[in-house]
């Protein structure tokens, strides 16, 4: 039959420096920190950790334990309270995580929907300031975007315009179409950006 000593005991010999003697504390109350951290559901690394604050927290008061046979509640109390704080602490890192992930999205969306606005208002203002073109400027334009290209001749033809007039031409309408308001407006906002 194997002797065991009394707690008090073996934290007086380990307030000592008798290393056997905090081996047998480790020993002996390990199960009871491990089941406590087991009640508060946290993972075995995060167990282990808590067991690892208890136990320096021990060695730092050692000394200043009252009642040497009251060690097993100390350790009790000591390893709710790291749970606690543990848990408290891992919900905290969460909420900062969930925070800084809701802080990204609206930003993201925000900038995005920013740029469709942003090119909704550009279409806006070109289409305005193209119905204020004059008929054959429109016609220029339009057929200047048209994809494929179309080569300078057939505009020519299509317009009864000279070919070598044609980027005369397209400069002028252009030239009308920056100094429309709504144009103006945007490039104005566009170089003060």
């Amino acid at each position: 039959m194997r002797h065991d000593p009394p707690t008090a005991d073996l934290v007086m010999h380990a307030r000592k420096g008798d290393s056997e003697a905090w081996n047998a504390l480790v020993e002996r109350f390990a199960p009871l920190i491990w089941s406590i951290c087991r009640r508060y559901q946290l993972e075995p690394a995060d167990a282990h950790d808590v067991g690892q604050c208890v136990w320096l927290q021990l060695v730092n008061q050692l000394g200043a334990v009252r009642d040497p046979a009251a060690l097993p509640g100390w350790l009790a109390t000591t390893t709710r309270r790291e749970c606690i704080r543990f848990r408290r602490a891992a919900q905290r890192q969460q909420a900062l995580e969930h925070a800084a992930d809701v802080e990204c999205i609206p930003g993201e969306q925000t900038g995005l929907a920013e740029r469709e606005l942003l090119l909704a208002e550009r279409h806006a203002a070109l289409r305005a300031a193209f119905s204020r073109l004059s008929s054959p400027c429109q016609r220029l334009m339009a057929l200047l975007v048209e994809d494929p290209p179309v080569p300078y001749a057939q505009l020519s033809a299509r317009l009864g315009i000279p070919a070598g007039s044609t980027g005369p031409c397209r400069s002028r309408c252009l030239d009308k179409l920056r100094r429309d308001p709504a144009i103006a407006a945007l490039i104005s906002t566009e170089d003060t950006a």
